[in-house]
């Protein structure tokens, strides 16, 4: 069974201002490629050939120039625009007809990752559990800042966004491994304080079925949502480049191993 792919690439990319006042965030370099272009690698690694970007508004046009068709990445590209923010699963829920009856892999798009996904995709093909979150054993100054997750081996059996005092730090990173029945649990959600849907109540949800389980990455995770994030991205990938990239990561566009387009 082939996994369909799901790119989120759309808010207004406020923490990034004024960068993001002339183009999309997931457009701006991490190293010597967009943003936008490590997800993509992720997904081909997973094996991973049609894939749906879902925008917002602000400069979506520049995504869509850019990206094109998907040819000149070896994937096929399908676009829907997302019209106003309202959280990372109301703009999942723009995937359903994308989706149909496939499981899907959702990637955000300011995430990286540099090791393959393709055995944790293949573990989720082959496991019960609906969701498979991916997580990254980070500090405790990070883990106060993102979704966290307490487990036992690969069960979960907590999720806590932004924990000022973090059981763990299990850092839960943008990349989710998801069954169709998440789009009936969006449906139910309910938007939270802030006015947006929450992935955690997700996660909790198939938490709440035993349907939730966890892997764990072995490499680095990088986000590259805000100023100190992106100069932290930027940096560390240049350590990587400086030696070689993963292999897959620098197909795209005829990127070559030493970085020259």
């Amino acid at each position: 069974m082939a996994l369909r792919g799901v790119i989120l690439a759309g808010g207004t990319g406020s923490r990034l201002r004024p960068l993001t006042l002339t183009t999309n965030k997931h457009l701006l370099p991490v190293y010597n490629k967009p943003m936008i272009y490590y997800p993509i690698e992720m997904l081909k690694s997973a094996g991973v050939n049609d894939i749906l970007v879902i925008t917002g508004t602000y400069h979506a046009g520049d995504i869509f120039s850019h990206l094109g068709s998907g040819k000149d990445f070896g994937v096929r590209f399908t676009y829907r625009v997302q019209d106003e923010a309202g959280g990372i699963p109301s703009a999942i829920g723009l995937a359903e007809d994308f989706v149909g009856q496939d499981k899907f892999i959702s990637v955000n798009g300011d995430n990286i990752v540099f090791e393959s996904l393709k055995p944790f995709a293949d573990s989720f093909l082959k496991n019960r559990e609906e969701m498979q979150i991916l997580l990254y054993k980070g500090t405790k100054e990070e883990a106060q800042k993102s979704g966290v997750a307490v487990c036992e081996g690969k069960r979960v059996t907590e999720v806590v966004e932004k924990p000022k005092e973090p059981r763990s730090n299990n850092i839960i990173i943008g990349v989710y491994f998801l069954s169709p029945s998440v789009f009936g649990v969006i449906r139910k959600l309910k938007p939270s304080a802030r006015g947006e849907t929450e992935v955690t109540d997700i996660q909790r949800h198939y938490m709440e079925k035993n349907s939730l389980r966890a892997e764990f990455l072995k490499g680095k995770w990088l986000d590259a949502g805000d100023f100190e994030d992106l100069l932290h991205a930027n940096l560390e990938t240049k350590k990587l480049a400086e030696g070689k990239f993963p292999k897959g990561f620098c197909e795209a566009k005829g990127l070559a191993d030493n970085g020259e387009m």
